[in-house]
């Protein structure tokens, strides 16, 4: 099949894209290094082909307090390049399957994070505005399938993780972070702050694993939205246990600032739906997954 990408040069589409082209895809790759989807026209250069499916993994946004100091810039941005996707998918694609990312920040805090309750309720106040622009864009999915016809999937993934992450300067989310911190504290003595108490409670699902789980979605399911998840979290300061002895740092030296942001204090996904349509699948184990992680760092000092 042949296939559309945005996002390509993000975390997730590092992997996604060499993923398809092995399974035999031909994959055109969108970054904003040769396409600014904040443009109306910028998508026109794609015109002449004919895609299968799209898969529109960009968005503005960073991890930690990102969303709390650009908010207003978050909502002009991803609106502007959901709706310049979504508009040229119409007009020009129409032919083509939308697999579109959704986030777990959209989800009530306060209400289970099922698929039933993704546009009920508001998201947590620090990440209002990112967590409505995704929103905005799943009721712009149903909006062109119901008068259009169009096809599409929709999936929310937990916090992904893996081998390998940006390094372009950007915000680490927490688990790369914890990593990097406890690794200079291990390497250079630095001071290992942790933000919160450590309670805060995070889910994580392996990149692989969620590729694995994507593609099979994408073949079976139409016209809905899919949690992608572990189905289960661990605190802060679990991961940081593990990760201490992992890389064999005390972990009783690790500090945790009350003072900083948190975010959700527990988000963990419901993937009931997923396991009714998958079945039982298979993934990496938690503990293999921060070795991949921590040795990634460790062969890349450069990032530390």
């Amino acid at each position: 099949m042949k296939m559309l990408v945005t996002g390509a040069s993000g975390f997730l589409g590092r992997f996604l894209v060499p993923h398809l082209k092995k399974e035999g895809h031909e994959v055109v790759e969108v970054s904003s290094k040769n396409c600014d989807l904040t443009q109306a026209d910028s998508l026109t250069q794609f015109n002449a082909h004919r895609f299968d499916q799209i898969y529109h993994l960009a968005a503005w946004t960073q991890a930690g307090d990102f969303c709390l100091r650009h908010p207003g810039e978050q909502w002009l941005i991803n609106q502007k390049l959901n709706t310049h996707m979504l508009d040229w998918w119409q007009k020009r694609q129409p032919q083509a399957k939308m697999i579109a990312m959704g986030t777990s920040c959209s989800y009530d805090p306060q209400l289970p994070l099922e698929e039933k309750n993704y546009m009920v309720g508001e998201p947590i106040d620090s990440l209002f505005t990112y967590a409505m622009t995704k929103r905005m864009l799943y009721a712009g999915l149903m909006a062109l399938h119901k008068q259009y016809g169009l096809e599409f999937l929709y999936v929310i993934p937990s916090t992904l993780y893996g081998g390998g992450y940006h390094t372009d300067g950007r915000q680490l989310h927490f688990i790369f972070d914890l990593i990097r911190k406890i690794l200079r504290g291990k390497l250079y003595g630095d001071a290992v702050v942790l933000w919160g108490d450590g309670m805060q409670k995070r889910e994580l699902v392996h990149v692989q694993d969620f590729i694995q789980n994507l593609q099979l979605l994408a073949e079976r399911e139409k016209n809905t939205l899919i949690n992608i998840g572990e189905g289960k979290e661990h605190s802060i300061r679990e991961y940081a246990q593990l990760i201490c002895e992992e890389v064999g740092y005390p972990f009783e030296k690790v500090q945790f600032d009350v003072s900083k942001y948190v975010g959700a204090r527990s988000k963990v996904l419901s993937i009931q739906k997923l396991q009714h349509i998958l079945g039982h699948y298979s993934t990496v184990p938690l503990k293999q997954g921060i070795r991949e992680v921590i040795a990634w760092f460790q062969e890349h000092s450069e990032v530390l």
